[in-house]
C-alpha cells in the first residue's frame, strides 16, 4: 500500500515533508507506476526516471496556480500521482480512465495538453509572456492573470525538435521569467542521436557545485545589477566597459562551466549539470533559479528506468513494454502470437527487398523499434538513418536522397508525419520526389489516445498533387504494396497500415507489382456495395454475410488505393447495385468516403445514394481497439446496424433514382 500517496493531500502536503519522507514518496511512486503499467500497458521507463524532478517541482511550485508545462508528456506519470490522481491511477489508459498524457480537461494541474515532443517550450513562453503582458497593462500582482510562475520539463530527445529550438531562440531574445528543467537521460525511445546529443553526452559528468551557488547568491546578484546600472549611466564609456566585463566573464564561464555555454550564448542562465535523482539538490536549484530571474535552464542528468533494475538495464525495451509483465522481474507474460503485426511484415519485406537492391535506404525519426526499422539497421547499418525527433528534417532529407538516385523509405507514425505537412507538400510532392512513405499506426491506435490516433493522414495527404496513397486489406497485400511502392518512380507514394496484428492470411511466395489505382471485387452484390479501405474490408465481408440472411445482396470491394481512386470499379459497382457504402477507420472529414463522393461527382453520377461509415468530427479518446471500435460503431455489429437501417431507408423512385426515407437510423455518436 502506497501510504503517503494514499493519505496525503497532494500536491499541497508535499511542502511539509522532510527529505526522508520525500525518498519514501519517490519509492511509492515508482511502485505504483510499475504495478499499474504491468497490467494496463503504458510508458514505464520515462516516468521512473523523472520522479525526483516532479517531487522537487511540486515542493517549490504551487500547482495549479503556477504553470507546470510538460513536454512530450509520457514522462508525466509522477506528475499525475502528485496531483490528486492516485486513487484513479489504476484506470490509466483505459476507456473512460485517465490519459497516458497530460490533458487539460482531465485536471486543473494539466495546464498544457501534449502528446508530441517539442511543444513545451513554446507553451511555457506563451504563459510567461502573457504574464508579462498583463503586468505591463498594470494588472495588480495578486491578480490570477499574473500571480503565477512558469516551469517547463523537457527531455533531451524532445530538445532535438525544430520547434523546441525555435522556442529557445525566441525565449533567449525576450528573456521572460521562466524555469526550464532539461531532463537529460540520453534517450528518446531509443538512444538519442545527433549533434545536440553528442554535446550533452560530453558534459554529463556532475561538476563541483560551488560555481552554481556563487551565481545564485543574492549578494552577487545585487552587486551584478548595481554595476550594470552604474555603467549604463556613464554613456559610451560605460557601455564599452560593460562589454569588456561581459567578455571577460564569458571567458571565465567557458573555462569553468563548458556544459552550459551553448545555452548561455542563447541568453539563458545555466545551472548544472546536477543529479536529477537528488531531490534536495533539485529543490535548491529551483529556488536558485527563481532568485536569479529571467530564463534559467537546470540541466538535470537522470537515468531512464531509475529504481527498477530491469528498466534501468534496458530502458529501450521498457519505454512502452508489452503487457502483461511481471512487476518484479519484468518478464513479459503474453505468449508470442503466431500472426505477425503489420509492422513486422513491413520490416521483413523491406529487408528482403534491400538485399536485392542496394539503392534502398531506410529513415525514421527516433522510432527505430516502433517502426520495425531496428532490424533493418542491424542488417544494413550503413543504409539506415535515425534523424532523431525531427520529422520535418526527415522528409526534406529523404527527398534529396531520392533525387540523388537512392530509394528512400521513410517510416513514420501517422500522428507524427502530420508534423511534416509542409515538407511533404513543398519538398516532396511539388518536386515529385520518388519517396516511399511507410505510415505506421494508421487508423485507430488504442491506448495512446487522442494525440496519437492515426485518423487524419488520408485527409491531409489526399489533397496533395502527385502523391499515390494506398492501404492493404491484410499483411500479405502489404508485402505487395511495399514491393509496388519501391518500383514506382513517378513521384511520392505512401502505404498506410495499422497498429495491429495481421489478419492471419497465408503469405505469397512471390512478390507482385499492383496496378496503380486499381481495386478488387471481393464479393458481388445487387442491392448495395460496401467499398472499404484497409483491414476493415474483412469486417465488411462479415457484415455482407449477415445481411444476406436478412435478404440483402451486398457486395464488397477492396479499394486498395485512396489516390488515385478506381473510378471504373466504382462505376461498375453503381451499375450493379446502384447504392454504395464506404467504410474506413478514419475521420469522415476529407477521408476515403469523401474521395468516393468526389469521384462519383466527377463521373456525373450525382444521384447515387452513399452511406459513409467512419469517425465523425471529433477526437478519439484512449481505450482498447475492441472497445473503441465498438464505441465508434466500426466493429461488425456497429457497421451491420448502420447498413441495415440505411438499406431500409433508401427506396427506389424509378430506375436509377432513389429516395432516402428517414427512420430511426443507428449511427456512431458525434
Amino acid at each position: 500500500m502506497a501510504k503517503l500517496l494514499a493519505e496525503l493531500n497532494l500536491p499541497q502536503d508535499l511542502k511539509r515533508l522532510g527529505p526522508e519522507e520525500r525518498r519514501q514518496l519517490a519509492q511509492e511512486i515508482r511502485e505504483t507506476i510499475v504495478n499499474t503499467v504491468c497490467k494496463n500497458s503504458g510508458h514505464l521507463a520515462s516516468g521512473l526516471g523523472s520522479v525526483e524532478i516532479f517531487i522537487a517541482i511540486h515542493t517549490v511550485f504551487d500547482s495549479p496556480r503556477d504553470k507546470i508545462v510538460l513536454d512530450t508528456g509520457h514522462q508525466g506519470y509522477p506528475h499525475k500521482l502528485l496531483t490528486g490522481r492516485y486513487h484513479r491511477f489504476h484506470t490509466l489508459r483505459q476507456l473512460g480512465g485517465i490519459s497516458g498524457f497530460p490533458k487539460r480537461d482531465e485536471s486543473e494541474h494539466d495546464c498544457w495538453g501534449v502528446g508530441h515532443g517539442g511543444t513545451g517550450l513554446s507553451a511555457a513562453m506563451g504563459f510567461a509572456m502573457a504574464r508579462k503582458h498583463w503586468l505591463n497593462c498594470g494588472v495588480p500582482a495578486d491578480d490570477p492573470r499574473v500571480n503565477y510562475r512558469v516551469i517547463c520539463v523537457i527531455g533531451d530527445a524532445a530538445l532535438e525538435e525544430g520547434m523546441a529550438w525555435e522556442a529557445l531562440h525566441n525565449i533567449g531574445h525576450h528573456k521572460p521569467d521562466m524555469v526550464i528543467i532539461l531532463n537529460d537521460n540520453g534517450m528518446s525511445i531509443a538512444p538519442s542521436v545527433g549533434a545536440i546529443e553528442n554535446y550533452l553526452r560530453r558534459h554529463r559528468q556532475l561538476p563541483a557545485d560551488w560555481f552554481r551557488k556563487l551565481r545564485s547568491e543574492p549578494h552577487y546578484l545585487q552587486l551584478k545589477r548595481m554595476v550594470e546600472e552604474a555603467l549604463a549611466k556613464m554613456g559610451t564609456a560605460g557601455e564599452v566597459t560593460l562589454e569588456i566585463i561581459r567578455h571577460i566573464k564569458n571567458n571565465i564561464k567557458e573555462w569553468l562551466i563548458p556544459p552550459g555555454m551553448l545555452f548561455e550564448e542563447l541568453g539563458f542562465t545555466y545551472l548544472g549539470p546536477v543529479d536529477g535523482h537528488n531531490t534536495e539538490v533539485l529543490i535548491e536549484c529551483l529556488h536558485e533559479a527563481l532568485r536569479i530571474g529571467g530564463p534559467v535552464i537546470i540541466h538535470a542528468v537522470t537515468k531512464k528506468g531509475k529504481g527498477v533494475s530491469y528498466a534501468e538495464a534496458d530502458p529501450w525495451k521498457y519505454h512502452t513494454p508489452k503487457t502483461p509483465f511481471d512487476p518484479q522481474t519484468g518478464e513479459i507474460l503474453v505468449p508470442k502470437g503466431t500472426v505477425p503485426t503489420y509492422t513486422d511484415v513491413f520490416s521483413q519485406t523491406l529487408i528482403q527487398l534491400a538485399e536485392q537492391d542496394s539503392r534502398i535506404v531506410a529513415i525514421t525519426a527516433a522510432m527505430p523499434d516502433g517502426t520495425g526499422l531496428d532490424k533493418f539497421a542491424q542488417r544494413f547499418p550503413d543504409r539506415f538513418y535515425d534523424v532523431g525527433m525531427a520529422e520535418q528534417h526527415a522528409v526534406g532529407f529523404v527527398a534529396a536522397l531520392a533525387f540523388a538516385g537512392l530509394r528512400p523509405v521513410c517510416a513514420i507514425y501517422s500522428t507524427f508525419l502530420q508534423r511534416a505537412f509542409d515538407q511533404i507538400i513543398h519538398d516532396v510532392c511539388l518536386q515529385k520526389a520518388p519517396v516511399v512513405f511507410a505510415i505506421d499506426r494508421a487508423s485507430i491506435v488504442g491506448h495512446d489516445g487522442h494525440t496519437h490516433q492515426g485518423i487524419f493522414d488520408i485527409s491531409y495527404l489526399r489533397l496533395m498533387p502527385n502523391i499515390v496513397l494506398m492501404m492493404p486489406k491484410d499483411e500479405n497485400e502489404l508485402r505487395h504494396m511495399i514491393f509496388t511502392a519501391l518500383r514506382y518512380e513517378d513521384g511520392p507514394i505512401a502505404v498506410r497500415y495499422p497498429r495491429d496484428t495481421g489478419v492471419g492470411v497465408p503469405m505469397d511466395d512471390e512478390l507482385k507489382e499492383l496496378s496503380i489505382g486499381k481495386g478488387e471485387w471481393l464479393r458481388d452484390g445487387t442491392d448495395a456495395v460496401i467499398v472499404g479501405i484497409g483491414p476493415i474490408v474483412y469486417t465488411a465481408l462479415e457484415v455482407a454475410q449477415r445481411l444476406e440472411k436478412d435478404g440483402f445482396s451486398v457486395g464488397v470491394i477492396n479499394a486498395r488505393f485512396i489516390k488515385p481512386i478506381d473510378k471504373e470499379l466504382l462505376a461498375d459497382a453503381v451499375q450493379r447495385a446502384g447504392k454504395l457504402i464506404t467504410v474506413e477507420e478514419h475521420t469522415l472529414c476529407g477521408g476515403f468516403g469523401s474521395a468516393v463522393l468526389e469521384a462519383l461527382c466527377d463521373m456525373g453520377l450525382h444521384h447515387v445514394p452513399v452511406l459513409r461509415i467512419g469517425i465523425h468530427d471529433h477526437f478519439v479518446e484512449h481505450g482498447s481497439l475492441k472497445e473503441l471500435r465498438r464505441m465508434l460503431k466500426l466493429d461488425a455489429e456497429g457497421i451491420y446496424e448502420q447498413v441495415k437501417a440505411w438499406l431500409h431507408e433508401v427506396v427506389p423512385v424509378r430506375e436509377g433514382v432513389f429516395q432516402v426515407r428517414p427512420k430511426n437510423r443507428v449511427l456512431a455518436e458525434d
